[in-house]
């Protein structure tokens, strides 16, 4: 696909991504905010198992200490679970700053490891932020959870509760339209972010080390500093996502970041393209929605049961899909659903002339030579035609 043709495609998207809060109603806008949340760590997750080819199912750690990490700075003072009260931008950054320094910690591990070890090293991160979630009780506030301070910038706040009136087109602008322009500008930069990264020399050298470490400490490459890089980079993704995640759900439990949360993230991968950033966006929209969706219309939908009556319902129904699609993507589209529409793009761009006549031949010029049948034992000379 031509690269005008793309720009096109993107800026569409975007006025679309800006246009439907004014269209859609409180479900459509929290569903949209998790998809949102879940597209950054996708992203961050792809970098590190797409591009750099190390195994993560600890992503649910990182996400988990970027939520709390919000949830306690950006918190106040009182009541079971304390909190230090900063401004919520700056618990922001601290969310995706502290994931990051857990990842450059267990970088001495992921830099032994590969593959399924590091992989399992990884799901020892799930169960230590389970037991932490639950027992650091001034911090997460135990098993029940703590509420989440709403996001705000000085002089203009991000909930339910700003008295401030603010509509656009007659739609005035709650705290779910707020919401979703701030999750919508993360995930944009967390995008751009990545492709830069992706297309620069450490995107280079990260894809190097996936192909063969050895040949890329041949080629100069550090290994190690590449692989600490990978791991840095994906758990501040994480971080900022499991931020999201708690601005999106008002109030975060231990539950929510479980190893099944990990698994979700690499389904969201695995779907959409190893290594594809606009993939990790497709898949995390199909994971994410779906059991939502689901859910909301299970009483339209006469194959669905209700949750606890033994039958299908709508989170059984979604796992059996995640399966057909992933066995469907491993035997027939190796590349997920970003290699499919890139393989289409292309058959359609080197599709044949409707008419059917094959192209016109270039043009000569009289600058050109006439290359000549070279025979055995006899020099071979070109003729330059005279103009």
């Amino acid at each position: 696909m031509s690269e005008p043709v793309r720009r096109i495609g993107g800026a569409l998207a975007l006025l679309a991504a800006l246009a439907l809060p004014l269209l859609l109603d409180d479900f459509w806008l929290q569903t949209g905010l998790f998809v949102m949340a879940a597209v950054v760590g996708a992203i961050g997750l792809t970098l590190l198992v797409g591009r750099a080819g190390q195994l993560s199912l600890g992503h649910a750690f990182f996400a988990a200490l970027g939520a709390y990490t919000y949830a306690w700075t950006a918190g106040e003072s009182g009541g079971r679970a304390a909190g230090l009260g900063l401004p919520p931008v700056l618990a922001l950054v601290l969310a995706g700053l502290a994931a990051a320094v857990a990842g450059a910690l267990f970088s001495p591990i992921s830099g032994r490891l590969r593959g399924i070890y590091l992989g399992l090293a990884t799901i020892g991160l799930v169960f230590l932020a389970r037991h932490l979630m639950v027992n650091a009780e001034t911090i997460t506030g135990g098993f029940n959870g703590r509420a989440v301070e709403s996001f705000a910038v000085p002089g203009f706040s991000f909930s339910n509760s700003d008295p401030d009136y603010l509509a656009v087109a007659g739609v005035e602008l709650g705290g779910l339209h707020r919401l979703w322009y701030l999750f919508l500008a993360v995930a944009l930069l967390a995008a751009w972010i990545a492709t830069n990264l992706v297309r620069s020399r450490t995107g280079r050298a990260l894809a190097n080390v996936r192909d063969s470490e050895v040949a890329a400490a041949a080629m100069g490459i550090n290994v190690a500093r590449a692989k600490v890089t990978a791991f840095v980079v994906s758990s501040a993704y994480a971080g900022i996502a499991g931020a999201l995640m708690a601005l999106a759900y008002g109030r975060i439990a231990p539950d929510v970041f479980g190893l099944q949360l990990s698994i979700d993230f690499l389904v969201m991968i695995v779907l959409g393209g190893l290594g594809s950033i606009g993939g990790a966006a497709v898949g995390a929209v199909f994971v994410v929605s779906l059991p939502l969706v689901l859910t909301q219309y299970s009483s339209d939908l006469p194959f669905l049961a209700a949750p606890g009556s033994g039958g299908l319902d709508a989170a059984t129904v979604s796992r059996l899909l995640y399966g057909a699609a992933i066995i469907a993507v491993l035997l027939f589209l190796r590349g997920g659903l970003a290699g499919a529409f890139d393989r289409l793009a292309f058959r359609s761009a080197a599709a044949p002339d409707p008419s059917g006549l094959p192209p016109a031949p270039a043009p000569r010029t009289g600058a050109e030579t006439t290359p000549t049948v070279p025979s055995p034992g006899v020099p071979t000379r070109s003729k330059e035609t005279t103009p």
